[in-house]
């Protein structure tokens, strides 16, 4: 790390109470609008090429083994970068990286808007995802830094809905863009959007309390949960941090596996969803979006459900929630391929239920790998299993493409009732992950 982006040292420490609980409340306040607004718009310059994607076909004459390739390609490339961008995060100062990531992920954008070639639009994708990694790690320091643990579950649920606000705005955008413009101006219209709102995270956002003289949020809020995740594995350096408590540590693993079976039908779904109802039910592509945006509005409610739950029924337990949520997975997919009766009212609420479920884990897991991991690892924690789910995500590009050419949407229902179904017992020693020692729940490394 260096100049700007390195993290700055804790400042002089603020004594008098009343004036930190007032930076308290303002920065929490301050940090969660910016960083929600900021995650939002990383979507209208990830998602805005599922929904520009048949109009594409049309006009360049592409075909689906070349979207699914480069939908595979920007997964694999994004996964990479959120993992190594994790491990930097933790070292570096989120206003600039977070904010600097979404500039350059507008300026991709815009180019891509002016592209033709199959090369350079492929070249290009590959570059915006991995500016794209530059968004959620900062995110989840700020996250595990500024909120503790016996209230978190909420916060994070409340921050994750950004996803679905981001989500269910881009279709109907690139879809109006699409159908009244070009394609093209579902990039470049997103990608100006973005360069703006990048330079307002510059502005806004900050790094971690102690850079600020605030107390650590364990001792602020006197959370005996985040005090004791706060004293873990004192003393240590950032590799040894990242050798003890990421990539040996057995929690995490299963996490990062359950994580690829989520993202098979998390992002089928969202990429293929609006193809298989102008396909297989012969809808338009702005009816088609339409229900697919209430896979979002689904899952806005899903994570608020979840981390509400996780919460207050679980004690910020997240195992149980995870289970309960990944049966819902697969039977709201099941649902939509199995249903005897079609309509857009059946279909649309199916694409709710499935945004509902899916959501909730998606939330669930990243978050339990910050609390699995060491204070100082949660971008490296949260990056490891985002590696994972991308590589989920990126076999529901090509791959995909390439059963559904053989066994058309049979093979493509298949597959993700498949993953759905597995996601559910991955999760189970999660019931039993955590130990109770006098009111406060904590994941033993040694277990």
């Amino acid at each position: 790390m260096f100049g700007e982006f390195k993290s700055p040292q804790p400042a002089a420490t603020v004594t008098d109470p009343q004036q930190v609980n007032q930076l308290y409340r303002y920065w929490r306040f301050h940090i969660m609008l910016t960083m929600y607004l900021g995650y939002a718009v990383f979507y209208l310059t990830r998602k805005n090429f599922n929904y520009a994607m048949p109009a594409m076909l049309a006009d360049l004459g592409l075909d689906k083994a070349d979207i699914g390739m480069m939908g595979t390609l920007f997964y694999i490339t994004y996964g990479c970068s959120k993992f190594l961008s994790g491990i930097i995060s933790d070292r570096s100062n989120p206003r600039y990286f977070m904010g600097l990531g979404l500039i350059a992920t507008g300026i991709v954008n815009i180019l891509f808007g002016f592209s033709s070639s199959l090369l350079v639009l492929s070249g290009l994708w590959v570059l915006n995802a991995w500016f794209q990694g530059w968004g959620w790690p900062p995110c989840s320091k700020l996250m595990t830094t500024w909120y503790s643990r016996s209230e978190r579950g909420l916060w994070w649920s409340l921050w994750n809905t950004a996803h679905n606000v981001g989500g269910a705005l881009i279709p109907l955008l690139a879809g109006y863009l699409t159908l009244h413009f070009s394609w093209r101006y579902g990039f470049i219209i997103p990608g100006i959007i973005a360069v703006l709102v990048g330079l307002v995270l510059c502005w806004r956002l900050r790094d971690k309390p102690v850079t600020l003289g605030l107390p650590t949020v364990g001792r602020w809020r006197n959370d005996q949960l985040e005090l004791a995740q706060e004293q873990e594995g004192q003393g240590l350096s950032h590799g040894e941090i990242l050798r003890k408590y990421v990539l040996s540590n057995k929690y995490i693993w299963l996490l990062a596996f359950s994580y690829v079976l989520v993202y098979i039908v998390r992002t089928a779904i969202n990429d293929w969803g609006n193809l298989y109802l102008t396909e297989q039910h012969g809808y338009g592509l702005i009816t088609a979006n339409t229900a697919l945006s209430l896979f979002e509005v689904g899952g806005f409610i899903g994570s608020l459900v979840a981390g509400w739950g996780s919460d207050k029924l679980f004690g910020g337990n997240r195992g149980p929630m995870n289970l309960i949520f990944s049966i819902g997975i697969f039977l709201s997919v099941a649902a939509l391929w199995l249903m005897p009766m079609t309509g857009f009212v059946l279909q649309a609420g199916c694409f709710f239920a499935i945004g509902f479920f899916v959501f909730g884990p998606q939330m669930l897991i990243g978050m339990a790998a910050a609390e699995c991991s060491h204070k100082d690892s949660a971008g490296a924690a949260t990056g490891f299993v985002g590696l994972f789910a991308y590589m989920g995500a990126a076999l529901a590009g090509y791959p995909l493409a390439v059963i559904m050419e053989h066994y058309h949407w049979a093979g493509f229902f298949t597959v993700i009732s498949s993953a759905a179904a597995v996601v559910g017992l991955l999760l189970l020693p999660f019931l039993k992950a955590q130990s109770i020692d006098e009111g406060v729940t904590v994941v033993s490394q040694n277990s």
